[in-house]
């Protein structure tokens, strides 16, 4: 694994500020952040506190839903969805580490629908590396940039909370 020259914490300040902004801009709907298992969930957990938001963050597992699941099927690691508030009608703050493909954020939209309809759905990601295979964009981005389809960016977290990227070699 090699280190990559992200600074992941400036990284989610910025982040933390766009969505900050995109809470703001709820037309008056309730807001809900729902973080994707894993990187995405440690995300919107902290972004739930630091933005001092209502309530706790939801959690996304899309591993049902993933379009490789026979390849890949159940794994222990996979977490669970935990949605602790009404979807119906509310405002959803869909947050993720990396966007790649567009795949990941298919199958956590199905996953979201399965526990109800929200009125508004926005996605926000520390960084969108691009390779897109779905019509998908994220309305807040903390970073925008090209890797080469071999490298895969991986969001880690310290037991201080503190996040870091490394880059691996597929």
């Amino acid at each position: 694994m090699t280190q990559l020259a992200l600074d992941a914490e400036a990284l989610y300040g910025q982040l933390r500020r766009q969505v900050a902004a995109l809470t703001q801009d709820s037309g008056g709907l309730p807001v809900g952040l729902v973080g994707i298992w894993s990187g995405g969930a440690w995300l919107a957990e902290r972004l739930q506190t630091d933005l001092a938001l209502s309530g706790p963050s939801g959690t996304l597992s899309i591993t049902l839903h993933r379009d490789d699941y026979a390849e890949r099927g159940l794994s222990a690691t996979a977490g669970t969805t935990r949605l602790p508030f009404e979807v119906d009608g509310r405002h959803i703050i869909l947050v993720d580490d990396v966007l790649y493909t567009g795949r990941t954020i298919r199958a956590a939209l199905n996953e979201l629908f399965d526990f109800g309809r929200p009125a508004r759905v926005s996605l926000a990601v520390l960084v969108d590396r691009g390779g897109r295979e779905l019509p998908i964009d994220a309305q807040c981005a903390a970073a925008r940039l090209e890797l080469p389809a071999a490298q895969r960016l991986s969001l880690s977290r310290d037991e201080q909370g503190r996040f870091t990227f490394a880059l691996e070699g597929r």
